[in-house]
């Protein structure tokens, strides 16, 4: 094995190495120091790194600054067990790189090495942002000192995209994914004995009752003309089967194309909630958990983007529509102009799967692409 590890393209391997060491949000301290000794190795005097929590901002020092260009990556890793098989598989029991953070860091260390090596004129800042997954880096990370200090004038991510082949991209101008808001809700009533039902208040029963109308809100409370998604993932409630359950909770997403829907809907589940909670004599809270605003690329930048890669020798160019998917990235895009776009992986299993094994021929192609663009971008000229 270390034979053939020799012979990869070095971001290859490293992509390896951190698929190795997956860490949830906030908690990605093998993965920082992976990151802190590799930009060790590197000649210090050709840029300025500073920590925020378990993230990293790096700024490659431009010969002739204008402009400070950003380029996010995000690096944590999801609670989910790999069943890929692979050899490199994660070390971490219970927690794998299924979203493929791990290529987004090796292809940013990939652009970020070629430019120590060969500076431009602009600054380059490129962001190791944790907690993309959950509860949410990006936006806490926005407002961070080392933020404040090297605010980028545009900034650029990517997505690894199993669904294309290797050698595309996708993206489009404006809207790319949606607004989206975890949804938990609790409730309380009164259990008891199963023989004697008319004594208790069964939150099972109200469950049940809940999710039902939930349902109902996208089809009768959204706009036939928008999107919007309510899932309820998980439910659970009680503890044996012969007493009724005192509590209940569940767990889902909410997901819209626009912010105004976003608030139709929550008030909407407010409002059934009130509903159940007179109707089964019990209480009920509402918790959102983390919120992503919808990632909205910047027109101009997006066509100037695309017209560039079209030109890019081994990339093809779809033009796709937006997607449910949340990306807290859209923080970050709030804020500064810039794009975000999908990089083709093929991978037979899609995002967020136990087997999830996207092709690594992709890093090399990522790495030309945005190399290019930021020294395209980045020459004043």
């Amino acid at each position: 094995m270390a034979e053939v590890e020799s012979l990869l393209n070095p971001f290859v391997k490293i992509r390896r190495d951190l698929h190795k060491i997956p860490e949830i949000g906030f908690k990605e301290f093998k993965t920082q120091k992976y990151l802190l000794d590799y930009l060790s190795t590197l000649p210090q005097d050709r840029f300025e790194l500073e920590t925020w929590e378990t993230g990293i901002f790096v700024k490659i020092i431009g010969k002739n600054p204008k402009k400070v260009i950003g380029y996010r990556a995000d690096i944590d890793g999801l609670p989910i067990k790999e069943q890929t098989g692979l050899p490199f598989c994660s070390e971490h029991d219970n927690y794998m790189h299924a979203c493929g953070h791990d290529f987004h860091m090796s292809i940013a260390l990939g652009v970020l090495h070629y430019l120590v090596f060969t500076p431009i004129d602009d600054h380059v800042l490129f962001i190791f942002q944790p907690a993309e997954e959950g509860p949410g880096g990006a936006e806490p990370m926005l407002k961070s000192e080392p933020m404040k200090k090297w605010m980028p004038d545009i900034i650029i991510a990517l997505h690894i995209a199993p669904e294309y082949p290797v050698g595309t991209i996708a993206l489009k101008e404006g809207l790319l994914f949606a607004n989206t808001s975890e949804l938990f809700i609790e409730l309380k009533g009164k259990g008891g004995h199963a023989a004697y039902p008319h004594e208790t208040n069964d939150m099972v029963v109200a469950a049940c009752s809940l999710v039902g109308q939930l349902q109902s809100i996208v089809s009768r409370n959204v706009n036939p003309l928008d999107s919007a998604v309510v899932t309820i993932g998980k439910i659970s409630g009680g503890s044996v089967q012969n007493i009724i359950a005192e509590t209940a909770r569940l767990e889902g997403t909410i997901r819209t194309l626009n912010e105004d829907s976003m608030v139709k809907v929550k008030t909407r589940i407010e409002q059934l909630l009130e509903g159940i909670i007179v109707g089964y004599a019990c209480e009920g809270s509402i918790d959102y958990g983390s919120m992503y605003h919808q990632v909205f690329n910047e027109e101009e930048l997006t066509r100037e983007f695309i017209e560039f890669a079209k030109k890019e020798p081994g990339i093809q160019v779809y033009s796709c529509k937006e997607a449910m998917t949340g990306e807290d990235f859209g923080y970050m895009l709030k804020e500064i102009p810039g794009f975000m776009f999908w990089l083709g992986v093929n991978s037979t299993y899609g995002l967020h799967h136990a087997k999830l094994n996207p092709d690594e021929k992709a890093i090399e192609k990522a790495i030309k692409l945005l190399t290019n663009y930021i020294r395209y971008k980045g020459s004043n000229e």
